[in-house]
């Protein structure tokens, strides 16, 4: 991805200097650090909103009770993973937090969840089947409240920033439904 963004940065700096737009150059630069800081400054508020209620839902154990009957569902998504196993609760927490959009606070769940199931692998150089299934769910998870969306939507002024849920909602649980339906065809044919 970096050599993509920077094959296009590249692209920009020769086009603008091929035609003598140097200043257009400084200026967007000047713009767009602008843009990064006015957005880091306003989605940050929402962020740490949404990260204290994370953390007071895992602190009062509510983050746990969601886990334990989202597991019983993972069983049958992960047969490979032995029942009990301390991955199902990194997995579990992994998916409440993306629910609730927190991917930052889904992140540490996600890579204990990576580490738990490598350690289950038999070819540590081979993803399992098991770490498949979880990098689909991961991707494709359902999205209950879209925070990034809704605070970039109000940072630029939408009328109703929530209007995306019901869309979300419905997009990320057919994405994911989707996804474990390929990934189970994979599954059986590989």
């Amino acid at each position: 991805m970096n050599k993509i963004w920077g094959f296009f940065i590249v692209i920009g700096i020769l086009f603008c200097l091929l035609n003598n737009n140097v200043e257009v150059i400084n200026q967007e630069i000047l713009n767009s650090t602008k843009t990064a800081f006015d957005m880091a400054v306003k989605i940050f508020p929402v962020m740490a909103l949404w990260l204290g209620i994370a953390k007071i839902a895992e602190e009062s154990g509510l983050l746990k009770k969601l886990s334990l009957k989202i597991s019983g569902i993972l069983k049958y998504i992960f047969p490979e993973i032995p029942k009990g196993h301390e991955s199902f609760s990194y997995i579990s927490s992994n998916i409440i937090a993306n629910m609730f959009g927190l991917g930052n606070a889904a992140t540490p769940f996600g890579l204990k969840a990576m580490q738990s199931l490598q350690q289950l692998n038999l070819k540590k150089d081979t993803a399992s089947r098991s770490m498949i299934t979880f990098l689909v769910l991961n991707t494709s998870g359902v999205t209950i409240i879209p925070t990034t969306i809704i605070s970039l939507r109000m940072m630029y002024g939408s009328l109703n920033p929530t209007s995306v849920v019901l869309p979300c909602i419905i997009i990320t649980f057919s994405s994911t439904i989707l996804g474990l339906v390929i990934d189970k065809i994979f599954a059986r044919f590989s």
